[in-house]
């Protein structure tokens, strides 16, 4: 995706990862809306922002109320003619806590956020962008909490939330029309309001830096931290010897394979 002269609505972007984001992308001469509940945390990013010569406006309202995020799309297409470009970057910590402790109206509410704020910004920019045809690109801010478990205990709703937001846009690549690039942010360590004893964790500045060549590159996994490949080659090491071990490839085993099932069966409906 070029920049120049995009609409880029950035959710949670006042502060952390979405404002670094908006500040990349508003050097790369994007026209940036934020859009968060925070209002005075919105009213010093857009004045930060102009600071740096960047063309900013914001939006009040929350991710987890869908009336709102249509709200944010028809503000959208009202100052710039459209969004070119969703970034569902919105999410919180939520409880620190071991699985079977944890409050589960503090784990739902998480997944409001986390997932079903994600879930509104894709569905309505994406119908839209899927109905008028033009380029356009959605993004969402998962985590490296996505491919392995960085946080091994006390997290597992913020886990769970973010192994959701990976697979949902991996569906979501397959789905949308070929006007429409996808996108998953998989942040590391990354400074911001959300992160503790944060002296060791990369510059939100630096990550976005990292980010943004990706996106405009159109890649999918937009990554970060290096050292996420040793923590994965782990996981799937383990998740590999037990294949090995106790289900080996064996002689006819692809006929079990859904994603071969489906290519058959729409070849056979295409042949028909």
């Amino acid at each position: 995706m070029d920049f120049a002269g995009k609409s880029v609505v950035v959710t949670g972007g006042a502060t952390g990862i979405g404002f670094a984001l908006a500040k990349r992308i508003g050097a790369a001469r994007g026209r940036i809306i934020l859009f968060e509940p925070r209002v005075a945390k919105l009213d010093e990013a857009v004045a930060e922002l102009a600071r740096l010569g960047v063309e900013a406006r914001s939006f009040v309202g929350d991710v987890t109320d869908a009336a709102a995020v249509e709200a944010l799309a028809d503000f959208a297409w009202d100052v710039h003619g459209r969004a070119d470009v969703i970034i569902n970057n919105a999410g919180v910590s939520g409880p620190r806590a071991p699985v079977l402790d944890t409050d589960p109206d503090a784990a739902r509410a998480l997944f409001e956020v986390n997932f079903w704020g994600v879930w509104n910004g894709i569905r309505t920019f994406g119908r839209r962008f899927r109905d008028d045809g033009l380029p356009a690109a959605i993004y969402a801010t998962a985590s490296e909490n996505g491919l392995f478990n960085a946080v091994r205990t006390r997290g597992g709703a913020y886990v769970a939330s973010k192994h959701a937001v990976l697979g949902l846009m991996d569906i979501v690549r397959n789905e949308v029309p070929a006007n429409v690039e996808v996108g998953v942010i998989i942040p590391g360590w990354v400074k911001s309001d959300m992160t503790r004893n944060a002296d060791a964790a990369m510059n939100a500045d630096a990550f976005a830096a990292r980010i943004v060549p990706q996106m405009e590159a159109c890649g999918f996994y937009l990554v970060s931290h290096p050292y996420n490949v040793v923590r994965m080659e782990e996981r799937w090491a383990e998740a590999y010897a037990a294949f090995s071990k106790y289900a080996p490839r064996e002689a006819g085993d692809e006929q079990m394979d859904v994603q071969l099932f489906i290519e058959r069966m729409q070849a056979a409906q295409t042949a028909g």
